[in-house]
């Protein structure tokens, strides 16, 4: 099967969840964008994205990525990235086929394939490519249950678990071999991420971070980069400006009370930093917002 022979189920599909019909797989997101757009700001969870049509550029660090036609991104660990659409239109949209990642899955596999993904050499927790025809061919099946609540019930876990398999023994499925193992540095650093994801409001010790993932603070920093592309001080960072520029942007909320519910001790401080993250003030964000309210 070829990648273009699912553009017409997603669009189905997705034009049936914007009728809200009901999604009987809720690991399957249909992505479609009608128009070229800047460069955002978000937070990716781990995923499989293929793209239909258009082409889309992501970065992380000094890592940049494009994805067209036929190409898959697996993200294995959760990222603050920026991405854009380049390539949309009315007549051609942007799609794209994205679907969530389950660690439990990856790691019920470890039995089977543990040993033989020791000696494939890791990527980054970023990584694309061209996708190939098994992952394709799993993707169109697993698509094809849409249709079918009681199908998806019954047959969307068997396909789903095929879906990781496929993806871990995939050309691009190097950091994600390296989280079948739950001692592994990049399982580690995952572990780091969840904790630096759930307390990014409050002051981050590195040398206790480093401590908690069982690992020396100079291994640590290394291997947070490897997966990440960035520094646990920045992703924090970032984690910081992401939430305070959807709580400008949601019109409730000042420069200063955003500053403070995300961490900052110092608005002016605050606003440097989302000058520096996003090229505009926090308060320009701020005013658009209640422009458009």
């Amino acid at each position: 099967m070829h990648f273009t022979d699912l553009i017409a189920p997603a669009l189905e599909h997705s034009n049936r969840i914007a009728g809200k019909s009901g999604n009987a797989l809720p690991n399957l997101t249909v992505l479609q964008k009608h128009e070229v757009s800047e460069f955002d700001s978000v937070v990716y969870k781990p995923v499989v994205c293929l793209v239909l049509q258009g082409a889309k550029e992501t970065t992380i660090g000094d890592q940049a990525v494009r994805l067209q036609s036929g190409d898959a991104l697996i993200v294995s660990h959760e990222l603050p990235v920026q991405s854009r659409i380049v390539s949309a239109s009315g007549e051609k949209p942007y799609l794209a086929l994205i679907i969530s990642l389950e660690l439990g899955l990856v790691r019920s596999l470890y039995e089977q394939i543990g040993s033989l993904a020791e000696s494939m050499m890791p990527l980054r927790s970023l990584s694309a490519g061209p996708a190939d025809s098994a992952v394709i061919e799993a993707i169109a099946r697993y698509l094809a249950l849409a249709n079918n609540s009681v199908e998806a019930e019954v047959l969307g876990p068997s396909i789903l678990r095929e879906i990781h398999f496929r993806l871990l023994m995939s050309p691009i499925g190097g950091m994600l071999r390296s989280l079948l193992s739950i001692d592994s540095h990049a399982s580690r650093v995952a572990k780091a991420i969840i904790q630096i994801r759930r307390e990014f409001r409050q002051t981050l010790s590195v040398p206790e971070l480093a401590q908690s993932a069982g690992m020396s603070l100079s291994s640590f920093h290394s291997h947070f980069k490897q997966v990440t592309g960035t520094t646990p001080l920045q992703y924090q960072k970032d984690l910081r400006m992401i939430a305070a520029r959807d709580l400008l942007r949601g019109g409730r909320h000042s420069v200063a009370s955003a500053s403070f519910e995300v961490g900052y001790e110092s608005p002016t401080h605050f606003s440097r930093d989302y000058q520096r993250k996003f090229a505009t003030a926090p308060s320009r964000e701020s005013s658009l917002a209640l422009e458009m309210a």
